[in-house]
């Protein structure tokens, strides 16, 4: 069982289908799924955006499949700090993902995805950055 951390883009666009709900559902059945404070805040600000853009039955079906991920997800705070990304709002994740040792990053955020392999080891970050495809291809 592998631990994963997945960026809250690709759980709120799992309330839309596609292979970001084919990736979170495999996560969530096969695998560990972290969260820590800050990606739960995130979800909820984001879902806050959302609500004037969206119809309330679309709402009211984000907000309950988020609330269940964040009731099923294991929620760890990081003690570390981490300044990899080019985009300085994404390092949280990466904070986690040392934190809980993750195995996969799963992230549409082309910032970490461009962050290599090597970068992350030397930082003592032994997990793999991938897309919703790429995450979904280790199930074959």
């Amino acid at each position: 069982m592998a631990k994963v951390v997945i960026d809250a883009n690709v759980i709120i666009s799992a309330a839309f289908g596609g292979k970001p709900l084919e990736a979170l559902a495999w996560a969530m059945r096969d695998h560990e799924v972290y969260l820590s404070p800050s990606i739960e805040k995130e979800l909820k600000e984001t879902m806050l955006s959302l609500s004037k853009k969206l119809l309330a039955d679309k709402m009211a079906y984000l907000h309950e499949k988020i609330e269940q991920l964040m009731r099923l997800a294991r929620s760890v705070s990081p003690s570390v700090n981490i300044a990899l990304s080019r985009d300085p709002k994404d390092n949280h994740y990466l904070a986690l993902c040392k934190e809980v040792k993750a195995d996969y990053l799963v992230t549409g955020d082309k910032d970490l995805l461009a962050i290599s392999k090597e970068v992350l080891e030397k930082n003592g970050i032994r997990c793999a950055i991938l897309s919703p495809d790429e995450f979904l291809e280790q199930s074959l």
